[in-house]
């Protein structure tokens, strides 16, 4: 029977979620002060995920142009390496040409926000956007899961780090979605007052 197997997916999901309330506040805290300074000192968000991941640095981008849960101003922010076009500027076998990182390097200000999203190891893409994001003084938040690879090497003091205490991709996809939604929510408490929530449709 499958429904045993199904239901394991909604317990263990449950699971890892109760542990990111604990895991995440603190480091999701300082993320959501770190997009909140750059976007009032006039700076944007550019978000990038690594593999599925990309599906969440789209959604994050969405809610921050356009809405959460309640209306607002919009909020500077763009996805990188999201534009089909780019893929023309890649080199293959060559990391630092690679689409995003270009994008990075021609977009990114200084008091920008770079936010990363990674649910396995942080490839070389990933890697690279972070170093490029240093080389211009632009603040960094990652998104992992417990498998970091050589991503602890790559970031310096002031970089915000929030890593689901989870390795399976599924389950650390799912907790990501949250926290962003967590960090939507914080910004939209920030700028708009922490009032009660209406109920609206998205």
């Amino acid at each position: 029977m499958l429904m045993p197997r199904i239901q394991q997916h909604f317990i263990d999901g449950a699971d890892v979620q109760y542990q990111c309330a604990q895991a995440l506040g603190a480091p999701l805290e300082a993320a959501a002060q770190v997009l909140l300074h750059g976007l009032a000192a006039g700076g944007k968000v550019l978000a990038w995920g690594q593999g599925v991941a990309a599906a969440l640095a789209q959604a994050l981008v969405a809610q921050l142009v356009g809405r959460f849960e309640r209306e607002r101003p919009e909020l500077a922010a763009l996805v990188l390496g999201a534009d089909a076009t780019l893929a023309s500027v890649a080199t293959v076998g060559d990391v630092a040409a690679a689409a995003a990182v270009r994008q990075l390097r021609a977009l990114g200000l200084p008091g920008d926000v770079l936010l990363l999203v990674c649910a396995g190891p942080p490839g070389p893409d990933a890697l690279a956007l972070v170093d490029t994001a240093h080389e211009r003084d632009i603040a960094v938040v990652v998104l992992s899961g417990a498998r970091v690879g050589d991503l602890p090497d790559a970031l310096r003091d002031g970089d915000v780090w929030a890593a689901v205490p989870a390795e399976r991709a599924p389950r650390v996809l799912e907790a990501q979605l949250v926290a962003l939604h967590a960090l939507c929510d914080a910004l939209d408490a920030q700028l708009l007052g922490d009032d009660e929530l209406e109920t609206v449709t998205t």
